[in-house]
């Protein structure tokens, strides 16, 4: 514990910008999951499982940091629909505390940790089973080298939960999410409701100074700032496309000004590429799906430029926003690279190898994974790709421009292909039906031998792939 830097930073906003709450009293605490990892690096790894049940489980305050949680105050669209009654219901700011190893500020933020005043009539509890999805889901894409929260730790509660959605009762768990920010478009939006131009002005303060002190000097601190979180969002919707993943809720509550993925409900990986892949049953537009998530976080940055219209102006803000397509189209074929372990060569090449990828994707139905995986590294993986499953795709016709696109590219420093993760004949993918029986026997048996097994394998992929 010696270790662990705390920080009280988003306290110093004032209570206008969030409620403090008491914790649930669960009847149990079981210790489900502990990312030892970033235990190390927040200096906590020293916890005896009884000290990180303290904290975690019953949230006994983590010394030097806040003395009781917060329940962080926000509106949002929700599927393009204004809520003015959102708020942590069912999590709050529990501690912040610094990164030893890069000095990132970083915030413990739960799940299913009890009722706030933002609770709208729900427990304010979470399932395990949704605890366990949210594990995987952050796991996995940190693997794979998308900007994500990291699930720190997860507690099964001991309680019998209604759900309409799976089978009930059903267990309990608190989750606790660590975030580089918690400062979400909904944050902006939720002043903007009220009118509170000074709020939005400290708010606009606070976040320059505490994620982007480079534009402390700019001329004009809203413009600058906006460019900014542009360039993350951007990012994160190519991160999104490159891994497969679709989010399934992008609304503006779930948007940070980071461009740090959080918040894992409804979420799916694409078996083969397709743009119309949902998520959740209940998008029944598609709104979210997997090739409309750039427009998504586009409308979303859209509404975070109108927020603070009071602060500059839309002469001012239009070409900040603007940038986001050209961000977007930018990070793309550097996020496709990125995983394939080849070195970008210019724009306009990498745009065109990048589209015809795709296009023999949509085209070949290949599985999405499995191609990453097999060419990793390009020409040097041909041996590779030839003994794949999928190597069918690759022995046609409309395959060989791809391959000789691939011959074209120098692998990556970190291409990495002596690890023993790309001597498996297939990838470490985590489909729904994986997800499904990986869930089973922890429900059935309270086994959790599968879920151990995943985690290792995504150790051994984040190992193979290395920082991202």
């Amino acid at each position: 514990m010696t270790d662990f830097k705390p920080a009280r930073s988003h306290e110093t906003l004032g209570d206008a910008f969030y409620d403090r709450v008491a914790p649930a009293n669960f009847p149990q605490t079981i210790l489900r999951h502990r990312d030892q990892r970033w235990a190390a690096r927040m200096g906590l790894d020293g916890l005896s499982e009884r000290q990180w049940l303290a904290h975690f489980g019953r949230f006994t305050p983590l010394p030097g940091s806040f003395p009781e949680p917060l329940a962080l105050r926000y509106h949002g669209h929700q599927f393009r629909s204004y809520n003015p009654e959102l708020g942590d219901g069912r999590g709050f700011l529990f501690a912040q505390g610094y990164d030893l190893h890069d000095g990132r500020l970083l915030d413990f933020g739960t799940k299913g940790t009890g009722r706030t005043p933002w609770s709208r009539g729900g427990d304010g509890r979470l399932t395990l089973k949704g605890g366990v999805r949210e594990v995987l889901a952050s796991e996995m894409l940190d693997a794979m080298g998308v900007t994500t929260s990291k699930s720190f730790s997860l507690v099964e509660t001991g309680e019998a939960l209604q759900r309409g959605d799976e089978p009930s009762p059903t267990r309990s768990a608190a989750l606790v999410r660590l975030s580089h920010s918690h400062i979400r478009v909904g944050t902006f939006q939720r002043l903007a409701y009220l009118g509170d131009t000074a709020g939005l002005q400290q708010l606009l303060d606070y976040a320059i100074a505490t994620y982007y002190p480079a534009l402390a000097d700019a001329e004009d601190r809203a413009a600058a700032f906006l460019t900014a979180v542009v360039a993350r969002v951007a990012r994160l919707g190519a991160q999104y496309i490159a891994a497969g993943f679709v989010h399934g809720v992008l609304n503006s509550d779930n948007i940070n000004i980071t461009g740090e993925s959080f918040d894992y409900g409804p979420w799916r990986f694409i078996p083969r590429y397709d743009p119309d892949f949902i998520a959740a049953y209940f998008d029944e537009t598609g709104l979210y799906s997997f090739g409309r998530q750039p427009d998504a976080l586009a409308w979303n940055l859209t509404r975070l430029a109108e927020c603070l219209v009071p602060l500059s102006s839309i002469a001012a803000l239009e070409p900040a926003l603007n940038t986001v397509w050209p961000q977007f189209r930018a990070a793309l074929p550097l996020q496709m690279l990125r995983r394939l372990g080849l070195q970008p060569r210019d724009t306009e090449s990498d745009g065109t190898f990048v589209t015809a990828l795709f296009e023999f994707l949509a085209a070949s139905q290949a599985p999405y994974e499995q191609m990453l995986f097999d060419w990793r590294g390009g020409g040097l993986s041909a041996k590779r790709a030839a003994r794949s499953p999928s190597a069918e795709h690759y022995a046609s016709a409309a395959f060989r421009p791809i391959a000789d696109a691939l011959e074209a590219y120098a692998p990556s420093d970190d291409v990495n292909l002596g690890h023993p993760y790309f001597a498996r004949p297939t990838p470490r993918t985590m489909l729904i039906e994986e997800v499904e029986a990986i869930w089973t026997p922890i429900a059935e048996r309270d086994d959790w031998t599968l879920l151990q097994q995943a985690l290792a394998e995504i150790a051994q992929m984040r190992q193979a792939y290395g920082p991202g």
